[in-house]
């Protein structure tokens, strides 16, 4: 969750049209015409905003490395004759994410870059980001669905996911998902495997092993799977492995699209060494998810997932998600009455020209906090969910809440984590301590078993080293090998 200082954050939609680059009827650009002048405009404008959504970027030898691969490869696309025509941004996120919008401009979250192990897989997903712009992927499902933005794209998949396709998905998603780094703009199938297909020609032309698609598809397979099986869900969170469809079909086209010729580089050693000490997971200014429990230092404030649930830290809110429903933690402007702040919710929950409204509002006090929470019980298609708004006084100024949606009568799966919230004290914001990457050489005598006993978690320690480092089950290490470990940041 960003911090904001405390200040009051409005929970509201970042608005990102395709419209102004396209008139009806236009002709779309092909994958080998530059940019164009009206696609520069339109991603110029777009980008301040997505890098307030994902972290901001960041600064440094790490962020200027990833910046030079980045053009590297995106200059063999055509779009551009210099390097200077893109932009290529690391961003502080601890969600496995990477897009591009039209202009030229190429993200990579910080997350993603430590999933990956040489050079060439970093070339390879920033060049799989070029290939749809390239191919101009976002301006044709912008002609095919004129309502859908760069990030409001997502809204409808995860709307989807949590609603189905019903009027009050339609109605609440864009409210109850914003903020949640979780918005990306779905592409198909057919769309994901050209922009495979391109990254991969990149790849050849930069003189990269073309192979590196392949294996950081592959890694990224795996992490989905580990985190699906970590949360206890079917599915794994959906991040780049997920919005860009099914990565585990993909590694063997994408491998067979490589060919079997060798010789190209990857720089292993090189990248390790460029991202050793880079920041894993959740940075303390955005606060950090330890387990089921959600911590705050610069807030102040502590609360627990309910059991069964995974949470998501995204720079304007906290997303709790499970089978038993979803969550938001986030935060409003508030002016000091608990009450008219849960109605604000509700409306904006509705969206414009809203008429939702709490059925039902009552006072409460959770450890100390003055709390108001509002109830309303609404109907989706053919059955029925629970909306729950439950807010907590901090400061005469400052208020957090929690949004919820539940099926009927279900609610009550989240009392245990409202009568969490509370306050944290100064010891217990000091004693946060961030994760970081590690680059180690192996030494005689280390194992995978005896270097996994080193990551900065309490469970799943050799599953979470393998698949950072893309080591299968019965891969070794060997001594002079680098690795990477998760460790704290002390």
């Amino acid at each position: 969750m960003a911090r904001f200082s405390r200040k009051a954050l409005m929970f509201g939609a970042a608005s990102l049209t395709l419209a102004g680059c396209m008139t009806a009827g236009a002709a779309i650009p092909t994958a080998s015409t530059p940019i164009t002048p009206a696609e520069a405009q339109q991603g110029a404008q777009a980008h301040p905003q997505l890098l307030a959504e994902f972290g901001g970027a960041m600064s440094g030898s790490q962020a200027t490395y990833v910046e030079q691969v980045g053009k590297n490869i995106a200059v063999q696309s055509g779009l551009g004759n210099a390097r200077e025509s893109f932009t290529v941004s690391l961003l502080n996120s601890p969600v496995n994410n990477a897009f591009a919008i039209p202009g030229g401009y190429i993200y990579t979250t910080r997350q993603l870059v430590s999933l990956m192990n040489n050079e060439a897989e970093l070339a390879a997903v920033l060049g799989h980001e070029v290939g749809h712009v390239a191919a101009r992927h976002s301006q044709r499902r912008q002609k095919a669905a004129t309502k859908n933005t760069i990030i409001g794209g997502g809204l409808a998949i995860l709307s989807g996911l949590l609603l189905g396709d019903s009027g009050l998905g339609q109605t609440l998603s864009r409210g109850f998902l914003q903020g949640s780094q979780l918005l990306t703009l779905k592409f198909s199938r057919k769309q994901e495997l050209q922009a495979d297909d391109l990254g991969i020609q990149y790849l050849g032309k930069a003189g990269y092993d073309r192979r590196a698609m392949g294996t950081v598809l592959a890694s990224l397979a795996a992490q989905n799977s580990l985190d699906a099986r970590l949360s206890g869900q079917n599915a794994s969170v959906p991040e780049w492995a997920s919005t860009h469809p099914d990565p585990a079909s993909r590694v063997q086209s994408a491998l067979a699209k490589a060919g079997t010729a060798t010789g190209g580089l990857t720089n292993r050693d090189t990248f390790l060494t460029r991202i050793d000490g880079l920041r894993y997971g959740d940075d303390p200014a955005q606060g950090l998810i330890e387990g089921s429990n959600f911590i705050h230092p610069e807030l102040m404030l502590t609360f627990a997932a309910p059991q069964g649930f995974y949470m998501v830290n995204g720079t304007k809110a906290v997303s709790i998600q499970g089978q038993g429903g979803q969550a938001q933690m986030t935060s409003a402007a508030y002016g000091g009455n608990l009450e008219t702040y849960v109605r604000q919710q509700f409306t904006a929950l509705g969206g414009q020209n809203s008429t939702l409204a709490p059925q039902t509002i009552e006072r409460t006090t959770v450890n100390g906090l003055p709390a108001v929470y509002g109830t309303a019980r609404v109907n989706n298609g053919n059955t029925q969910v629970d909306l729950v708004v439950f807010a907590y006084e901090f400061a005469r100024d400052r208020a957090y809440h929690f949004i919820v949606m539940a099926p009927a009568g279900r609610a009550a799966t989240f009392n245990p984590m409202f009568q969490s919230m509370r306050r944290i004290t100064q010891t217990e914001a000091n004693a946060v301590v961030p994760r970081k990457l590690q680059v180690v050489t192996v030494a005689r005598g280390d194992t995978v078993a005896s270097l996994a006993r080193r990551m900065a978690y309490d469970t799943a320690q050799e599953d979470r080293f393998r698949v950072l480092n893309a080591l299968g089950s019965g891969d070794t290490v060997t001594p002079g090998q680098k690795v990477k470990l998760v460790v704290r940041a002390r």
